[in-house]
């Protein structure tokens, strides 16, 4: 029986360890927002914060979160349904056109600006380098980002 959170809630999987977080997620919690792209880890579309960290659900192991805390993008928006800074951004910004991409390309975003409140350019294509959006909004990606940690900052200096 592997326990860890899931967005707060405690949750058990008594499945296969070497079962990919992703399946997981999917399959057995019913959070479909990560999604399956490639299967290797290399197109981002997947990314979930295992204890803040970004990490790629299609190549994780189940058993590796095991007494960790993983978040979804399902999991971003406050109790009291208001959304993060940076899906808010996204929508402001109007970043999605397919989709598929965005929830691992939010994920990173979150994971960044956590660790890197007011990011450059450089530091934005770095952290989501890997991430692929086969649409092509990058340009609108990095605007969202800035306009995100221009909001968190905002937040910040109010309390």
């Amino acid at each position: 029986m592997i326990q860890f959170q899931v967005n707060d809630r405690a949750v058990a999987f008594d499945g296969p360890a070497d079962t990919p977080l992703l399946w997981v997620l999917r399959d057995e919690l019913g959070l479909a927002g990560a999604k399956f792209g490639c299967g290797i880890g290399q197109c981002g579309s997947c990314t979930v914060l295992l204890d803040g960290e970004p990490v790629r659900a299609c190549v994780l192991p189940a058993s590796a979160a095991a007494g960790k805390s993983v978040r979804t993008v399902e999991g971003l928006a406050a109790s009291d349904g208001s959304l993060h800074p940076v899906q808010q951004a996204w929508i402001d910004h109007d970043v999605a056109q397919c989709g598929y991409c965005q929830s691992g390309q939010v994920m990173a975003a979150v994971a960044l600006l956590a660790q890197n409140p007011a990011p450059a350019d450089a530091d934005i294509a770095a952290a989501l380098e890997g991430n692929i959006c086969r649409c092509g909004t990058y340009l609108r990606i990095r605007r969202a980002i800035h306009a995100a940690s221009a909001a968190m900052a905002a937040a910040r200096e109010d309390t």
